[in-house]
């Protein structure tokens, strides 16, 4: 008997072939996500919930943990001929509880698909994303695309996790007053609060002490649906009841008897009055950049009235000490922040960004760099065959070289800059991060070259 090479009859590469063919959401290889419900949330939020196809659920699913809380996923949306590339939280974890399913979906749903592929025994193949509708992708997802369109989308992604804080705390000698077991603020804003609900499920899954804080709007003091129209609330309750660790505060901004010290807005006496020992906590913030700004310069307040206290007032004498901890080892509760920069988040409360326009942001980002003397780097542009030199960031240098390339807001919000790094370091000026070299996803708005850069344009 002969031994030896012996070719498959049928390729996978050919199967995979034909059934992306017959069907984009048949590929083996090629992850897509299919349109299966809407639900309300609020008069502000929209939850979307997709089947995911089998290339999704093999590497999503398929594994131990599936995505970490306070994940996103790209999304490729196609209106009239035109792709656009959007990023949106994902709700909860890849082993989604039971209670918090039932709070997006109990007497909320605008529509589901009657495909037969949509079918109660494919609920683990699903994910689930909010969306505020307020531009033409949110417009047309939650209002006008068909039940069981086909969408391309990327692998779940992003560091703004509990692991990643725990791996930048380490690498931090300065900030020993924080460990694994630091309570937790959670604050949000309007569509912000979606990173947070997968964050705070892992967080009690690891016996942590977590406090949310929200902001939303909603109805008024004397609406009796001013409560019922909060997002969640059904599973925020159900935490509290399973939960001793856990509590929050939701502050409607239409309602003053839900008000925070007496505020409709984050303030200092705001954070005070949560009781927390804030030099020991741990912050995630996730909102716009009114709330944004609102915490810098509530954080500031509290640094700049623990300088002043008198130098023989001990901590256990001080009303105030009492309230946000000893602050003696800590620079400034800055240090404990760590921000989703899905708005622009300020570096320094000096600068009022909550209602400035969008040439101010690209200046205030322009400036950003020239404060930080980058040295020109050469870009590429790979499809075009153009290239230019960049100082700057890589929007204003290509159209300072008479290229246009997309942008919305100039300001790192709408994700119209977007496109993709082949190889390159860049440098995030709203945040300072430092990309790899690797094949990666930009916004050319607020990132700077730190080297050569390939771009996929």
């Amino acid at each position: 008997m002969t031994t030896g090479y012996r070719p498959e009859i049928v390729q996978s590469a050919f199967i995979n072939f034909i059934s992306a063919r017959l069907s984009p959401f048949w590929s083996l290889t090629t992850p897509r996500l299919r349109l299966q419900a809407r639900y309300v949330l609020s008069d502000e939020l929209i939850a979307l919930q997709f089947e995911a196809n089998q290339a999704f659920s093999r590497q999503v699913f398929a594994s131990p943990n599936g995505w970490q809380g306070g994940q996103h996923i790209g999304l490729s949306v196609a209106i009239k001929g035109m792709y656009y590339q959007r990023y949106y939280s994902l709700i909860g974890l890849s082993k989604q509880p039971n209670a918090l399913q039932h709070a997006i979906t109990d007497d909320t749903l605008l529509g589901r698909s009657q495909s037969r592929h949509a079918s109660p025994n494919q609920k683990s193949a699903t994910i689930t994303i909010a969306i505020k509708p307020q531009g033409l992708v949110s417009h047309y997802l939650t209002e006008q695309v068909a039940f069981g369109a086909i969408f391309a989308c990327d692998m779940p992604a992003g560091d703004f996790t509990l692991q990643q804080s725990q791996i930048d705390r380490a690498q931090k000698t300065d900030r020993d007053t924080l460990s694994s077991s630091s309570p937790l603020l959670f604050i949000a804003g309007g569509s912000g609060i979606t990173p947070m609900l997968g964050l705070i499920t892992e967080a009690l899954s690891q016996n942590r002490q977590v406090t949310l804080l929200y902001y939303h709007r909603g109805g008024s003091q004397n609406n009796k649906m001013s409560q019922t129209q909060t997002p969640f609330l059904a599973y925020w309750q159900h935490l509290v009841a399973s939960y001793a660790t856990f509590n929050y505060h939701i502050v409607n901004t239409n309602d003053t008897g839900s008000y925070l010290a007496g505020s409709r807005y984050l303030t200092a006496e705001s954070l005070l009055a949560l009781a927390l020992p804030l030099s020991e906590t741990i912050i995630f913030a996730c909102g716009s950049k009114s709330l944004l700004s609102g915490l810098y310069q509530a954080i500031d307040e509290i640094d700049k009235r623990h300088q002043q206290l008198p130098a023989d007032e001990s901590p256990s004498k001080s009303s105030f000490s009492t309230k946000c901890g000893s602050l003696s080892n800590q620079p400034s509760l800055k240090n404990n922040l760590i921000i989703e920069h899905f708005g622009s988040a300020l570096t320094s409360s000096k600068t009022d960004m909550a209602n400035s326009s969008a040439d101010k942001g690209a200046n205030k980002n322009e400036n950003a760099v020239q404060n930080d003397s980058v040295a020109p780097q050469m870009i590429y542009l790979r499809g075009r065959q153009q290239q230019f030199i960049s100082d700057r960031p890589l929007l204003i240098a290509a159209e300072q070289a008479g290229i246009r390339l997309p942008y919305g807001c100039r300001q790192g919000i709408c994700q119209l800059c977007r496109c993709q790094k082949i190889s390159g370091i860049v440098k995030n000026i709203q945040t300072g991060k430092l990309s790899s070299n690797s094949y990666e996803s930009i916004q050319t708005c607020n990132t700077v070259a730190m080297s050569e850069v390939v771009l996929a344009v």
